[in-house]
């Protein structure tokens, strides 16, 4: 089943959020992005073909109930769009920031690579 491995010092990175997803879907393509540099808050974008015929909460609730433990602390918040291939080709490039502007605001995804550099 699903093993959730213990988080270093408390400190919520991009990779391990990946990492444990694929543990739970392993079939999954997936993304991580930390919104404000402050690992707490995250988008997460899945992809897989297992989502077919699932509705978007039942989604959602496989990888939200996965990290309860972990919400609101260490995580205290998390985006997340779950998709089949087929979806996510005509999805776009924006995520979704629940806190930005204190009403949410899209944004694009490349932000992600512009904080790693």
């Amino acid at each position: 089943m699903k093993a959730q491995r213990l988080l270093p010092c408390n400190m919520v990175t991009c990779e391990w959020l990946e990492e444990e997803i694929r543990g739970v879907i392993p079939d999954c393509d997936v993304e991580a992005i930390d919104l404000n540099g402050t690992q707490d808050h995250f988008h997460i974008r899945v992809i897989s073909e297992s989502f077919e015929g699932m509705r978007p909460l039942q989604r959602q609730k496989i990888i939200l109930n996965h990290f309860k433990p972990y919400i609101p602390r260490p995580i205290h918040a998390i985006d997340i769009k779950c998709m089949t291939p087929a979806q996510a080709e005509t999805a776009g490039d924006t995520v979704f920031h629940p806190h930005a502007g204190g009403t949410g605001i899209h944004i694009k995804r490349i932000q992600k690579h512009q904080n790693k550099e």
